[in-house]
């Protein structure tokens, strides 16, 4: 399965050129990642399209608990990140899940492990279920 994650800084952020960058690095140096993330080679803007380009990570992901440690892992560097940050992962089917720094900041250690389990679920859910069931609003 592909999941693409895109960051998005607030104008607060210290450098809010740098998430995609430094999101990639993170999830590439998790143990249960390394090999599967890549920064997608078509993050361009369409053909016609005035502006920059999405910069998009790839994530590559099995069964067998994969889901998880890229749901631990994003869970993880919001909570991290000074500024706030905004990524969303966009399963196969164009079901797009976003988590930001804000709604994760103030978890403790139990409810960030059961929002990246919630998270993990909503990636591997078979089509036609609602993601967001269980997960906290986007703001």
């Amino acid at each position: 399965m592909r999941i693409g994650l895109t960051v998005r800084a607030d104008e607060r952020a210290p450098s809010p050129d740098a998430g995609s960058d430094d999101l990639r690095r993170w999830l590439a140096g998790q143990p249960g990642l390394r090999g599967r993330v890549r920064r997608a080679t078509d993050s361009g803007p369409p053909p016609g399209a005035m502006g920059a380009g999405t910069d998009v990570i790839l994530a590559l992901l099995e069964p067998g608990g994969v889901a998880t440690v890229l749901a631990g892992a994003v869970v993880t560097w919001l909570q991290t990140r000074r500024g706030g940050r905004t990524v969303t992962l966009t399963r196969p089917d164009g079901t797009e899940i976003t988590v930001s720094s804000a709604e994760v900041g103030t978890l403790d250690p139990q409810q960030a492990i059961e929002l990246a389990e919630r998270l993990a679920a909503a990636l591997e859910q078979d089509e036609g279920a609602d993601p967001a069931d269980g997960l906290p609003p986007a703001s």
